[in-house]
């Protein structure tokens, strides 16, 4: 080999060095987007319908009891962004309009729809009425303890705890509480919200489960 390709190949060595670097850039772009968005930029509340909670809270690391009677730690639904209920398990008019609501949210989500998960947090030791089967169809119900719901979930003063529906992001934080008992308005409003907040995230949750 002469000593002039010598002298040539460290400067093609540093010129594919930058290559890959800038095509490694030009990769992680809308991946570091994203992720700027959201946790730099920020939502702000006047641009989505609803509350942001601020600080966010972490989901607890709370055992709860799915339909068919498996423990189920809540910390494992991390991944996808939680649409939540709360409401005793007798399910009582409220309690239904939320789930019919919240169905009718996921099913016009369309193609986005695997990356947001229902979640109804049923309290107490009755059974789930008949009557809210076919409202649960493809959700996630888990038999929680009320006070521990309690004390990571929190509402609106006056309010209660089954009057909203809760919001929590991928990484595993609520972040967000729906104004109390919604109607189809409402609930139009809040599935604005989630495509925008997924267009913000939309390469770091995971679709499905």
């Amino acid at each position: 080999m002469s000593q002039t390709n010598l002298a040539i190949d460290p400067k093609r060595t540093r010129s594919g060095r930058w290559k890959l670097l800038l095509l490694l850039l030009v990769t992680l772009a809308p991946v570091i987007a994203s992720y700027f968005t959201y946790y730099v930029i920020r939502p702000q509340g006047d641009n989505f319908y609803g509350q942001l909670i601020s600080p966010q809270v972490e989901i607890p690391d709370l055992p709860t009891v799915s339909r068919d009677g498996q423990q189920v730690n809540l910390r494992s639904l991390r991944g996808q962004w939680l649409l939540m209920t709360v409401a005793d398990a007798e399910c009582n008019s409220a309690c239904e309009n939320n789930l019919y609501l919240a169905r009718q949210i996921h099913i016009a989500l369309g193609a986005e729809q695997d990356r947001v998960e229902r979640v109804w947090l049923s309290v107490g030791d009755q059974p789930v009425p008949e009557r809210v089967s076919k409202l649960l169809d493809g959700a996630t119900v888990l038999r929680a303890p009320a006070a521990s719901v309690a004390q990571w979930l929190q509402p609106e003063a006056a309010h209660q705890l089954e009057d909203h529906m809760y919001l929590v992001d991928p990484q595993g934080f609520w972040m967000m509480r729906f104004p109390p008992n919604p109607d189809i308005t409402a609930a139009a409003s809040i599935k604005k919200t989630l495509n925008r907040l997924m267009r913000a995230a939309k390469f770091w949750d995971r679709p499905g489960r």
